[in-house]
């Protein structure tokens, strides 16, 4: 065989849709790239992707399906068991495949294993092949910066009314108590990495407080280890789903933490994303279409009726939501407020438990949903249940902000597209996520309830609402941002890839 990298994504979107587009530019690299999958996620491979010959995909057959979204335990059954199932049947199937092709006479052994961090239980196997790793983070480099320099800055210890800084990061941001507090939201939890991952605590570092994180599951808190650090453990060098443009600042931090190369090499959005530019997206040409309440062609009707820059875009993703009563306070605060807005809600959103699919029954239990509301606003709001075009949303001129839990792949898109924030992070790397958009490029503002362990109520939500929408050197600052992209992946990191690439050959054999 010919020499080549294995990528090993985690399960879910947010992890599949980047390392799907980090295949590509690999084997734009002339790089035989071998992606490992799990054959119940093989819908959600886009046919591009199969059509680039230097691109193999390996989809291991599996009995259990993907696990669920780890910030979302099922009551009725035991997450850890299923997690521990599954890995099991994804590690001996990547076992043999290595196996059966080390005995071929003309075997070459891979350059590298490119795994995802919430992956790396499957460190053991590809060590045992002596394939070097690279760690891939599908989220920012701000979120490892702040969770790693808040843990040696001892943040765990912070008062109310001080200010924190942490060295080696811009001024900017410094922490206050307030950052650091975390309110109340949907589905419990966070992202628990997998059994063995590192996510249980792993030893200190010396040049950082003797802690460790949580026992099991979830992101660390604020001055607790962060569970990167062990995961990424071994690696060669690490890739972030990021760009100098953006977090230049904290991919140096975490590169000079490390010891070790680290590239920016994102963000991984499609093509035609870089392409589009000026342009309206129409992400059914993109990414598999779901269940909807709306078609494409509805939403930009609707948006087409509308002013340049006045409807919010409100939307908190597949994962993650409020509580039910903070979903009610948003409800009450879109219709106390007189801007336009579209209002994406996913079924279960509110409730315990994994989220429901597109096409769940309505019954008692399968979430939030604001009877009534449209029955008020009008034409004035859109509510979509379901799933939304958020590439086309994002890019349509009538878009002036975006209420968003800053999960990261969400923060890019707007981000790359010019679009304000009013930020409402829910969990784990999301609070960082915010803090850059409000505090270190100055694009968004912060949510606020009186006290952090409240639910956000209607007020806060209608004044934040005014701000964005109406902060007009913010839209400059955000325009400004998008606009150093251009029309194109951006330049520092294509020169990431290169850098990459240069490094791995120079590793060869």
């Amino acid at each position: 065989m010919s020499v080549h990298i294995i990528v090993f994504p985690c399960f879910g979107q947010g992890h599949l849709l980047p390392c799907f587009e980090l295949c590509k530019h690999l084997a734009s690299r002339t790089f035989n790239t071998t992606l490992i999958i799990s054959s119940n996620l093989s819908s959600s491979i886009p046919s591009d992707l199969r059509r680039i010959p230097l691109i193999h995909i390996f989809e291991i057959s599996s009995s259990f399906p993907p696990p669920p979204p780890p910030s979302s335990p099922s009551p009725d059954s035991d997450p850890m068991s299923h997690h521990h199932r599954h890995q099991h049947q994804m590690g001996t199937a990547i076992e043999s495949l290595l196996s059966s092709r080390s005995t071929s006479p003309d075997y070459v052994p891979p350059l590298c294993a490119i795994i995802d961090v919430m992956m790396s239980w499957s460190k053991g196997i590809f060590h045992k092949f002596n394939i070097p790793l690279v760690s891939f983070f599908t989220s920012g480099a701000c979120s490892a910066a702040m969770e790693y320099a808040s843990w040696k800055a001892g943040a765990f210890n912070i008062k109310p009314g001080e200010v924190l800084p942490l060295p080696g990061l811009p001024e900017d941001m410094a922490l206050t108590y307030s950052d650091l507090q975390r309110g109340p939201h949907g589905p419990p939890g966070g992202p628990p990495g997998p059994p063995g991952s590192g996510r249980p605590p792993g030893p200190p570092d010396a040049r950082g407080p003797p802690r460790s994180g949580p026992k099991f599951g979830g992101p660390p808190k604020p001055g607790h280890q962060p569970p990167w650090v062990v995961e990424a453990a071994g690696s060669i060098a690490l890739m972030i789903n990021t760009c100098d443009d953006l977090e230049r600042p904290f991919i140096e931090y975490v590169a000079y933490e490390t010891g070790i190369p680290v590239w920016g090499v994102g963000p991984l959005l499609p093509d035609q994303y870089w392409n589009s530019s000026g342009s309206l997206l129409h992400d059914r040409d993109i990414r598999p279409n779901r269940k909807s309440s709306c078609t494409e062609e509805e939403v930009i009707q609707w948006l087409d009726s509308k002013p340049r820059g006045s409807v919010l875009y409100v939307s908190f993703g597949s994962e993650v939501g409020p509580t039910m009563e903070g979903y009610a306070q948003l409800a009450l605060a879109l219709e106390a407020s007189n801007r336009a807005f579209i209002w994406v809600i996913q079924p279960g959103s509110g409730r315990p438990g994994p989220p429901r699919p597109p096409g769940s029954d309505s019954n008692e239990d399968s979430g939030y949903y604001p009877h009534g509301l449209e029955e008020k606003v009008g034409k004035r709001g859109l509510i979509i249940r379901g799933w939304a075009p958020q590439l086309l949303i994002l890019s349509h001129p009538s878009t002036g902000g975006f209420l968003s839990h800053c999960g990261w792949n969400s923060t890019v898109e707007a981000t790359g597209r010019g679009v304000p924030f009013l930020a409402w992070p829910i969990r784990g790397d999301q609070y960082y996520d915010a803090m850059l958009v409000v505090k270190h490029l100055k694009i968004g503002y912060m949510v606020f309830a009186k006290d952090a362990s409240e639910t956000i109520v209607k007020e806060a939500i209608v004044d934040g609402i005014e701000k964005v929408m109406s902060d007009k050197d913010m839209k400059k600052r955000a325009e400004m941002i998008s606009g150093k992209f251009g029309n194109e992946f951006p330049a520092t990191s294509a020169a990431a890839l290169d850098a990459f690439r240069d490094f791995i050959n120079q590793r060869a054999p």
